[in-house]
């Protein structure tokens, strides 16, 4: 059975600047995998690696079994993705089902007509983020973390095997919180793989499979308990961070203003 996500030597620039070098990792089977980094250490880059919207300067990614480059169609239409901080145009008249909607779009591809399966998968994905009843709102109306959900529903709507998710707990309030988190271990469970990128782990402490500590380069992979060690992040942060244990919790400072 091929890994979900396979990446080795990975590098990416912009312009004469690395982004991400030799990065390797495999993710075997669908699991809930976060991405954990200081600002500037390559984390939405790698998404967009993912999904092949960066090209690479050397490296071999595979995804779903398709490489990227060069087959990242194949995988766009079998993941869903949240990008960091989405804006959509307030001046236009979208409304909610026209944005989840886009998410089978994005599945069945340009020129072909909704049909009532998409309707219902569309429906669907709302339900799951407790927004079913905001279909005919306009989007722009809603507060952020409703918002967010939506962007969420969207992915959803895709019927992915793959989800990447860039921040989607920045700046949401702690219930709006609470849903994604439920929801997104729900699709694991699942079998859908979920890789999310944050700049506070604590939340995603006891929803995480495995944690990645990403600074340009891989510092660590692993389980939480094997990676969340104050070395292995004071490697990642280059400062001090402190995990503290308090009988089966852990919780870890010293990482999350704005990483």
């Amino acid at each position: 059975m091929r890994p979900v996500i396979y990446v080795e030597g990975l590098s990416v620039a912009y312009e004469d600047k690395l982004a991400l070098e030799e990065v390797s990792f495999e993710l075997r089977e669908p699991a809930f995998l976060s991405v954990i980094g200081p600002n500037g250490s390559g984390k939405t880059t790698l998404l967009k690696a993912l999904l092949g919207m960066v090209k690479p300067l050397s490296g071999t990614v595979e995804v779903l079994g398709y490489r990227v480059p060069g087959e990242e169609y194949e995988v766009r239409r079998r993941t869903g993705y949240v990008p960091q901080r989405e804006r959509i145009d307030p001046t236009k008249p979208v409304l909610v089902k026209d944005v989840v909607l886009m998410g089978r779009v994005a599945k069945r591809g340009w020129g072909r007509g909704l049909t009532r399966e998409d309707y219902e998968a569309a429906r669907k994905a709302l339900e799951v983020v407790g927004m079913e009843g905001f279909w005919d709102e306009p989007f722009s109306h809603l507060s952020g973390g409703q918002q967010q959900r939506v962007l969420i529903a969207r992915a959803l709507a895709v019927q992915p095997q793959l989800l990447l998710l860039d921040e989607p707990l920045s700046g949401v309030d702690a219930a709006t919180q609470d849903v994604i988190l439920k929801v997104l271990r729900e699709e694991a469970r699942k079998g859908v793989a979920v890789v999310m990128v944050t700049h506070d782990l604590n939340p995603l402490l006891e929803v995480s499979d495995y944690v990645m500590l990403l600074n340009k380069t891989v510092v660590a992979f692993g389980r939480a308990e094997e990676v969340l060690n104050e070395y292995l992040l004071a490697r990642t942060f280059m400062r001090r961070v402190s995990v503290v244990k308090a009988g089966e919790k852990v919780v870890v400072s010293g990482v999350d203003h704005h990483a």
